[in-house]
């Protein structure tokens, strides 16, 4: 092999590395597992109180068909986020919340994101990304008018799956939420299918 063809292999071989992580490949990423099982810890930050509201608890993301949250703290309650609506567990079972809060809203969004559906938060934010596969930063400024008035700017970061998801709102407050543990390696449980099914 000739030394210039040798060069040009090499310079090949390092534009494919340096080529930048761009928001197609997370999206393929974060779209990859079919099951996501994992902890998170949720901090509100009121500017009103000194301390953060925390709770926590577990979730499953499923492909197709949604998410299960699990609050275990400070009080048990139990949501699920499809593309259906959100559904809170009572007594009765599964009852569906109404649909047009801002709460609604900030849940969709986060299905989008753990979900790695990038055409649905192109339609409403300006997305920017920054860094590789392994520690990536997505930034999210709001483009409509009725997500202005709520979020000044999400910033969502991560590895193989996301890490932390984080809200800045407007009125100063703000929402830190902490995904820990989280493993693509559990199918659901009957259990599991079965909430999804209701």
């Amino acid at each position: 092999m000739s030394a210039r063809s040798f060069l040009l292999l090499l310079a090949l071989g390092f534009s494919s590395l340096a080529q930048a992580f761009d928001l197609q490949q997370l999206s393929d990423q974060l779209a990859k597992p079919d099951v996501i099982h994992g902890h998170f810890i949720q901090e509100k930050h009121l500017r009103a109180l000194p301390q953060p509201l925390t709770s926590q608890g577990t979730f499953v993301l499923a492909k197709n068909h949604g998410l299960l949250w699990l609050l275990k703290t400070p009080l048990q309650q139990d949501y699920r986020i499809t593309a259906k609506g959100i559904a809170r567990r009572d007594a009765n079972g599964w009852q569906m919340l109404p649909g047009k809060s801002a709460g609604a809203e900030q849940n969709r969004l986060f299905l989008a994101v753990l979900q790695g559906d990038n055409s649905g938060l192109q339609r409403d934010f300006e997305l920017s990304l920054s860094g590789d596969a392994q520690n990536w930063k997505l930034t999210l400024v709001p483009r409509s008018m009725l997500l202005k008035q709520v979020f000044n700017q999400i910033n969502i970061t991560g590895a193989e799956l996301v890490n932390t998801i984080e809200l800045l709102e407007t009125q100063g407050d703000s929402t830190l939420l902490r995904m820990q543990d989280s493993t693509s390696a559990q199918p659901l449980s009957d259990a599991e299918q079965h909430d999804f099914a209701q």
